[in-house]
């Protein structure tokens, strides 16, 4: 870890380091929940019941969207090492909902499956940069409890997604799409509008510039 973000986590006292965590384990709660409503079993079914897709077909759209999560987690260290942390975390979740409230307005099969491709894409760079801020913020004898804590709301909310998504779908088959898009775009407006300020990014690296010996 950088300096300049070792002095970042330490300007911040251990109050508010609680604080700041317990305020992440709300929102990754919120985050988790929502994601519940468009688990796999769910874009079977729909994929199914809306474009008549078969289970192949299904299985290699997730073959595909899993090869898309796995290189973008690795673009996604990258990114947060020159955006920044948090920036990573938003501005590539909050495109990745777009797609997801799209996919049910696709005209046809391939359209739906391009859109959920795009989606995967983006969808699981957060991963890696979540985790990397919740233990940028606290020391390090504290970052085991603070993942530890985080990781468990969003266990604890996520079985409830499904089950609300069963009675969404008995009014609009498709309304788990919109509502785990638009619960995860009111998460990623929270979560910047709460921790842009609160100085505890870590910061892209800037190198010093060198000094020059300039003539007389």
């Amino acid at each position: 870890m950088s300096d300049g973000s070792s002095r970042s986590r330490r300007s911040v006292s251990p109050a508010r380091c609680s604080l700041n965590v317990r305020r992440l384990a709300a929102l990754f709660s919120l985050d988790s929940f929502a994601g519940g409503f468009v688990v796999q079993a769910f874009l079977v079914f729909w994929f199914q019941r809306r474009f008549g897709a078969t289970t192949e077909q299904m299985g290699l759209v997730f073959f595909g969207t899993g090869l898309l999560q796995a290189g973008s987690s690795i673009i996604a260290g990258w990114l947060g090492a020159r955006i920044g942390l948090l920036n990573t975390m938003v501005f590539t979740h909050l495109p990745s909902n777009a797609f997801l409230i799209a996919v049910p307005f696709a005209p046809s099969l391939p359209w739906a499956i391009v859109l959920l491709m795009c989606r995967s894409v983006l969808s699981q760079m957060d991963v890696p940069a979540r985790q990397a801020y919740v233990v940028t913020m606290v020391d390090p004898s504290e970052r085991t409890a603070a993942a530890a804590y985080t990781n468990s709301a969003r266990y604890l909310t996520r079985p409830l997604g499904p089950v609300g998504a069963g009675a969404l779908m008995r009014v609009a088959l498709s309304g788990p799409f919109v509502v785990a898009g638009g619960l995860k775009m009111i998460y990623d407006v929270i979560l910047y509008s709460t921790f842009r300020r609160a100085g505890i990014d870590a910061a892209p690296d800037v190198p010093a510039p060198e000094a020059k010996n300039e003539g007389v």
